[in-house]
């Protein structure tokens, strides 16, 4: 193996009952690269083997046969795992500990420098869009603030690897936005993000490349354009036609190509996140324009 960020190689996990007996085959001889400044895709329906797999890369679990290696070394060594940022599915924090002194807390399990973790601590809370709410109880916070806390906490020892699950659980589309702007971010930084989504349009606006899982196996591995690129079908964007015009285009793609050639052509739609984001921008904008 070389020295990409996350390399496994015919990696199987195998959990097995109180008498040993195989019960669940959660990974199946799975051959991964994920590459240095990446945005990287994990996907798959539940019990895919998704969780298990970033387990597997952060050495919570023992793989059954095969290997993976992360940041070049063992995901048992201690010292690579101080490279690394962690936000599983659901976080876990002591309720009466407020934003900014949960960030301190993880700082120094690090072991950042005391001066240098202040200035981050402040940086991360802007970052995340929590600032305001630095001196809350995390046991006050809602499900979408947890997730902002979690992310902030992952990013506190300035990582060189990131893997999220499910980052955007619980946010409003502002809020899903704001991460995966912060995510590209990352990225151009020449920071190595795993994403595991079941959000399919995070997933699309962000990564590079995505690997879909399904019962433990890999079924598809690929950029994200490669992957959705439909060499079946031919598109044609142009300003505003008139009926006219369509119906004498739709006259000629059929007589050159042939009268059973299939064409539509109407109106093009927007995304429902694109239009409710435009929308809700201008509302806002309108607002402080309002307020000057």
């Amino acid at each position: 193996m070389n020295k990409s960020p996350v390399e496994t190689r015919a990696l199987h996990k195998v959990f097995r009952d109180f008498w040993g007996r195989p019960r669940t085959h959660a990974v199946k001889g799975l051959d991964l690269e994920v590459l240095r400044g990446e945005i990287f895709g994990l996907l798959g329906p539940n019990g895919s083997g998704k969780s298990t797999t970033i387990k597997l890369v952060l050495g919570l679990l023992h793989p059954t046969s095969g290997e993976a290696r992360v940041l070049g070394g063992s995901p048992k060594d201690v010292k690579l795992k101080a490279r690394i940022g962690y936000l599983p599915e659901e976080s876990y924090f002591y309720p009466h500990l407020t934003a900014r002194e949960t960030l301190l807390f993880f700082g120094d399990i690090f072991s950042v420098p005391r001066g240098i973790l202040r200035r981050r601590t402040e940086d991360l809370l802007a970052l995340v869009g929590l600032l305001a709410a630095a001196d809350r109880r995390i046991g006050e916070f809602s499900k979408g603030m947890l997730r902002r806390i979690g992310l902030a906490q992952a990013l506190v020892n300035d990582p060189e690897l990131l893997i999220l699950d499910e980052p955007t659980s619980g946010m409003d589309p502002m809020g899903t936005r704001e991460v995966k702007d912060l995510l590209l971010d990352l990225r151009r930084r020449g920071k190595t993000v795993i994403l595991s989504s079941h959000l399919l349009a995070d997933v699309e606006d962000v990564c590079d490349r995505v690997g879909i899982l399904h019962e433990g196996r890999l079924e598809a591995l690929g950029s994200v354009s490669d992957l959705l690129r439909d060499d079946e079908r031919t598109q044609i964007i142009t300003g505003r036609l008139s009926r006219a015009t369509m119906d004498a285009l739709t006259s000629l793609l059929r007589e050159r190509e042939g009268p059973a050639l299939q064409v539509e052509i109407g109106k093009p739609s927007t995304r429902l996140e694109e239009f409710f984001l435009r929308i809700v921008g201008k509302s806002r904008d309108k607002a402080e324009g309002g307020s000057r």
